[in-house]
């Protein structure tokens, strides 16, 4: 009689199954963090890719897009947690690792997702693009996380705000401390506008359209979204929003470049600086930084009802190439060159109205690419400084004496908006141009809380724009 004990049979090997949603999601975030690309320029392709092959449906591409723009929206928060559930320093955690944790997280405490689910399908994940081990340790943290809501673990990895306010929001609102700090000088006030402004750039934007004048109307993009899609914009006379979300490019209108899609912050840009009251010759107009096209696009078709031109330069030739595309088949004249706007080609004094949209720091886009948040440093402003100041000066001597100038920025960081202004006013670090403010605020009718002029600035959570800054200014001498 043998009375050796029986061996259970070995379970047999199970391949781990293939979350198609989950997979792309975890490919966008790999994409994000090892090319610096931005999500929403690698999210699209794949899901193009996933339509095409029959993977997705349109409530596999919604769940796909929550993940990813969820999970880097709210990263800093995410961090924190799994920071208080694993034995070593966030750090130490392979970044492939910490994307299918916090990715987990977001769909525990920030979805609908059953607990359950949310567990399992994130180790699924972990078991096809990590392995079994690391699957493991991601099974560990995320049964951890269940423990609580994101309520009770802002409550516990979040420090006191009166002990360190500027901290307390940058754990609960999933920014960096350096970008709360910057964000709250530039609003002033006290904590509630600032807890506004940082949920307002953690929710999702709306998709704006621009009906370019003279090329289409609002009405046209009202009959093709549907009324049920469509909703009229808040503040420019060019915009409608989708309200349930789609695919602008299946408008006819958008195909041809009679519209697009354009923040609404943007769209009042370009109507202020077009709206300005110019004494003499209005016939010359430019566009000093155009790239991507949608303020060109819009300046452009704006010239042609008044019989100008506009010139767009753009330093970099393959966003040149997107201007050209976004004024093609405008009904007036226009040129499109690829041009240094501090080493430019046209003679001073040339155009009558000069838009000079510079680049920046981008935080005043912080909804449309949350991973900017965490790619920033405080120190990047510093190398923007010279060129921003550059191209205003640049702009002021273009412009004709009684010409107007818009400065504009995406960003209302103190030092990319009012300072640089002064500072190129009083002739700091360069020739002196003179020039005047110009009242800003009445060029954008029926808009609310645009502060105490000359220049504006815009706010996400006040307008639903991004943070756009303008001054607009008239050269005198």
């Amino acid at each position: 009689m043998n009375d050796q004990p029986r061996r259970r049979p070995a379970k047999p090997h199970r391949r781990p199954k293939k979350d198609p949603v989950r997979f792309l999601a975890f490919e966008a975030l790999r994409a994000v963090d090892e090319r610096d690309a931005y999500a929403n320029l690698v999210l699209p392709p794949l899901l193009k890719k996933a339509r095409a092959k029959g993977d997705f449906d349109g409530r596999d591409a919604a769940l796909a897009t929550e993940l990813v723009y969820g999970t880097l929206r709210r990263q800093g928060t995410y961090d924190a947690i799994v920071a208080a559930c694993i034995d070593r320093p966030l750090r130490e955690v392979d970044p492939p690792v910490l994307d299918v944790l916090n990715m987990g997280v977001h769909q525990l405490l920030g979805t609908r997702i059953p607990t359950h689910a949310a567990v399992s399908a994130s180790v699924e994940l972990a078991r096809v693009v990590l392995g079994e081990g690391r699957a493991k340790f991601v099974n560990a943290v995320l049964r951890k996380v269940t423990a609580h809501d994101l309520d009770g673990w802002v409550e516990r990895v979040a420090p006191p705000y009166d002990e360190d306010a500027e901290d307390h929001l940058a754990v609960v609102h999933s920014h960096p401390r350096w970008i709360v700090s910057a964000l709250w000088d530039a609003l002033g006030g006290g904590r509630a506008g600032i807890e506004d402004l940082l949920e307002a750039n953690n929710e999702r934007p709306e998709v704006t359209l621009v009906a370019r004048p003279g090329r289409s109307t609002t009405e046209e993009l009202v009959k093709d979204l549907g009324e049920d899609n469509s909703l009229p914009g808040r503040w420019s006379p060019y915009a409608v929003r989708m309200a349930e979300g789609g695919e602008p490019g299946a408008l006819e209108a958008v195909r041809e470049s009679r519209a697009g899609v354009q923040d609404e912050g943007s769209q009042l840009v370009a109507a202020a600086l077009a709206a300005v009251p110019v004494e003499g010759r209005d016939t010359r107009w430019l566009d000093g930084c155009a790239g991507p096209g949608g303020k060109a696009a819009l300046l452009a078709a704006l010239a042609a009802e008044r019989g100008a031109t506009l010139l767009a330069a753009e330093k970099q030739p393959h966003r040149a190439r997107l201007v050209e595309r976004a004024l093609a088949g405008n009904p007036g004249p226009y040129q499109v060159i690829t041009a240094d706007g501090t080493r430019p080609p046209w003679r001073p004094g040339a155009f009558d109205r000069v838009l000079m949209d510079v680049p920046c720091s981008g935080l005043g886009a912080l909804r449309r690419r949350p991973e900017s948040r965490w790619r920033r440093r405080a120190e990047d402003l510093e190398a923007f400084a010279p060129l921003q100041r550059g191209l205003l000066r640049e702009a002021l001597k273009a412009v004709r004496v009684g010409g107007t100038v818009g400065y504009a920025t995406c960003s209302p960081h103190l030092a990319e908006t009012r300072v640089v202004v002064e500072d190129v006013l009083r002739g700091r670090g360069g020739d002196r141009v003179e020039a005047e403010w110009i009242d800003a605020r009445p060029l954008m009718p029926g808009v609310p809380a645009l502060g105490e002029g000359p220049d504006v600035q815009l706010w996400p959570h006040l307008h639903g724009t991004d943070a756009m800054y303008l001054a607009l200014l008239r050269r005198t001498g």
